[in-house]
């Protein structure tokens, strides 16, 4: 005598226990996923990291666009970036002047920055805030907790360096 054979569902489809379940059984059908996840929505599948210098490169360039700051650093940080400025190909450090914390879902920001003499300090922090929360949030989707503003010097108009390098090469 044979024993009959059952077919195996495919992968995609349903397995059944061939009856329904009685109400409030715990045994039923039993759906397969494959490997791709295609029950679930393709946002969930997998998780993004965001490295601490990415947020600080945004943070950086959005403190940079707000008016009456000079520039973000302390002293050996923006005569170092000047120097890398010079060099061929070189480009400004965003960075200069600005750490962060970043964690899975929040991220916290600290700027080292130098104002313009003559404007509202209090107004430039402010502006700085609103600017850099909301490319932050906008780009990344992390929450800022906070954006803490240490204002390290003033730019005064004569504190210009004289630009006399080109006047004396030809």
């Amino acid at each position: 005598m044979t024993t009959p054979k059952t077919a195996t569902p495919a992968i995609n489809e349903p397995r059944t226990g061939g009856t329904k379940p009685a109400a409030g059984s715990t045994s039923g059908t039993t759906t397969l996923k494959d490997s791709s996840g295609a029950d679930s929505q393709p946002a969930t599948r997998g998780k993004t990291s965001i490295a601490d210098g990415v947020v600080e490169k945004i943070a950086g360039m959005a403190a940079r666009e707000v008016s009456g700051v000079y520039a973000l650093g302390g002293g050996l940080a923006r005569t170092l970036g000047a120097v890398r400025e010079r060099v061929p190909g070189g480009r400004p450090n965003v960075t200069s002047g600005v750490k962060v914390e970043v964690g899975e879902r929040q991220t916290a920001i600290d700027l080292d920055i130098v104002v313009e003499y003559g404007v509202p300090i209090t107004d430039v922090a402010a502006d700085i805030r609103e600017n850099v929360i909301a490319a932050v949030e906008r780009m990344t989707g992390l929450e800022v907790v906070e954006v803490n503003i240490a204002v390290i010097d003033v730019h005064l108009p004569f504190d210009e360096e004289d630009n006399d390098d080109e006047a004396r090469v030809q």
